[in-house]
């Protein structure tokens, strides 16, 4: 229950306008009522009771704001510009149960349904850069002005988009044909359309749809941080999932288990795949859909965050004629990305090139990429064999899991093959480590393991509104410069713009550390010595830590300090 509802109760309590057991009996009344009537629980409470003690809503709103020290208003007299509630935006608005109404240099008023939310007051002090002049209404008729000001211009903007559909040349692909769609179901299809629309613009990564208990939430994971999106109304839960599924092509009767499928989006000439992912849990199921851009496979390697050096290194790896080149680093670090670029870069006609992967993420002209399929038996192991007698001069595996995978293509690489894929660790030497713990005997890591990439992901300063600033001496420190070191450094934060929705950040780079194998780490390898000598003599030859490398960045205005010590850690 909001703080309000509770600060009104325990008045009405204490006035002895109700007692106990009509609280009781007001709330069985409104838990028995059908689901599809109650869209708000505790304004079905509150009006409950109202209904009962035969108090007038206006009157509560009185008493509230003369115990809070604010104006009361009438919502029926309130009728604010558009240029007004655009001030605010929706998913802000209904979070907090707020309404802009006036708008002056200094300040902003809004009327509020829930007044007693500090939080609510404080972040939108925040988010809107002025003062706060607050008033209070009926919180039902609050809730009533938002959906007017908002759902009006959303509804709007859904219809413009697809009433152009045709004309915009976007398409969804397998998964849904016109028979499947009823007049009475087209909304729900085109809710869905425009909520993908609305993640390409925002340039998403993910699409979250989660059943909570009370509400069904939507978010989006933009440049690696979820954001909170408009969330739809929960009766609508079940049909925005069962459309979901009908798009990816996957059971709409199965509910029990998890399943994927993927759904192929087509806007213009460009084609963008998203894979469906479905998990059911208490409150139905969770739908994330993962969107796959070809496009950013083309990326150069300038764009993935190399520095000339670096890049000059990793080309020179990915050029060998044989052996192994590992990508490490957890889920969602970018290795995917990486082995792609790389893929890329040397994907030429002389050379064939065939993958294995779990899933098939991204199809590429000129690659022969295998899927796996364990419940036929094509598993990781069966296709690299299988691949390695169709004579292939670059073999990428999805990744190692196991000590089978590893000795096929350690052996694959010790027969003239360079082999590319991924391991989960946390830094580039720990490859060693990993492949010896799977099984993998040291002398074939030593002869066949030319380097070891491993990588995060930081958040990169807006281009459009970067601009320089001053570090303080603490940033400093942990840079390990001086103040003259510091004058020769471009420190860099972005201001907030339209193009990176305030953020000040605007896409992702990577932080890099290359662990390349000499002669003299191999004779290491080939004797097992522990990790940390490994990485001592490792560090010795040169090799940069992520840390250092982003601190690099932080110096050439391309992320911030705070972005590079929240993802790397600090070497002992």
């Amino acid at each position: 229950m909001n703080p309000t509802d509770e600060y009104l109760i325990d008045a009405f309590k204490q006035q002895g306008l109700i007692t106990d057991e009509i609280l009781s009996e007001v709330q069985t009344s409104v838990d028995n009522l059908p689901e599809d009537q109650v869209s708000d629980p505790d304004l079905a409470l509150m009006e409950g009771l109202l209904a009962k003690i035969g108090l007038p809503q206006q009157e509560v709103v009185n008493y509230l704001a003369a115990e809070l020290n604010m104006e009361a208003v009438d919502m029926e007299h309130i009728d604010p510009p558009t240029e007004i509630i655009s001030l605010l935006q929706a998913q802000w608005a209904r979070q907090y149960e707020a309404l802009p109404i006036g708008d002056s240099p200094t300040e902003i008023e809004i009327v509020f349904g829930n007044p007693l939310d500090e939080d609510g007051l404080e972040n939108l002090t925040h988010l809107l850069g002025k003062a706060i002049y607050p008033k209070i209404a009926y919180r039902g008729d609050v809730l009533k002005a938002i959906d007017t000001a908002y759902g009006s211009a959303e509804d709007r903007k859904m219809h413009e988009f697809f009433d152009g559909v045709e004309g915009e040349g976007i398409e969804i692909g397998d998964g849904v044909r016109p028979e499947d769609v009823s007049e009475e179901d087209a909304p729900i299809i085109k809710y869905v359309h425009s909520v993908i629309k609305d993640a390409l613009e925002m340039r998403a990564s993910d699409i979250h749809m989660e059943p909570l208990e009370k509400k069904f939430r939507l978010r989006f994971r933009v440049d690696g941080r979820l954001q909170e999106q408009p969330d739809p109304p929960k009766r609508l839960q079940p049909s925005i999932i069962s459309r979901t599924k009908l798009m990816a092509n996957v059971s709409l009767a199965e509910k029990r288990v998890p399943l994927d499928g993927r759904i192929n989006v087509k806007v213009g000439e460009k084609v963008i795949d998203l894979r469906v992912s479905t998990l059911p849990t208490v409150h139905g199921e969770s739908i994330v859909m993962r969107i796959l851009d070809k496009e950013s496979l083309s990326l150069g390697l300038p764009q993935l965050g190399f520095f000339s050096d670096d890049q000059t290194v990793f080309e020179q790896v990915i050029n060998m004629p044989d052996g192994i080149f590992l990508v490490t680093g957890p889920t969602g670090s970018g290795k995917s990305t990486t082995l792609y670029s790389a893929l890329n870069v040397i994907n030429q006609p002389d050379r064939k090139i065939i993958t294995v992967e779990d899933p098939v993420e991204y199809e590429v002209a000129g690659i022969n990429q295998v899927q796996v399929r364990a419940d036929v038996g094509m598993t990781f192991s069966a296709a690299l064999r299988a691949m390695l007698r169709q004579a292939p001069n670059i073999v990428m595996v999805g990744e190692i899991r196991d000590l089978e995978t590893a000795e096929i293509a350690i052996n694959a690489s010790l027969t003239g093959h360079m082999v590319f894929s991924t391991l989960h660790t946390n830094d580039a030497p720990s490859a060693v480590s990993r492949l010896i713990d799977m099984g993998v005997k040291p002398f074939l890591v030593s002869a066949s393991l030319r380097a070891a990439l491993a990588q995060r992901l930081v958040r990169s300063i807006c281009q459009n509104c970067k601009q320089p600033y001053e570090p303080p001496a603490s940033e400093l420190a942990l840079l390990g410069i001086n103040t003259e070191q510091a004058s020769n450094a471009s420190f860099m934060q972005g201001a907030g713009c339209d193009k990176c929705g305030d953020k000040g950040f605007r896409g992702r780079k990577g932080v890099f550390e290359i662990f390349t194998v000499n002669q003299e780490l191999e004779e290491m390898i080939y004797h097992n010595v522990s990790i940390v000598e490994l990485r001592k003599k490792a560090r010795e030859m040169g090799m940069r830590n992520m840390r250092e490398d982003g601190f690099r960045k932080v110096l050439a205005g391309v992320t911030t300090l705070s972005e590079v010590m929240l993802v790397t850690t600090e070497e002992e």
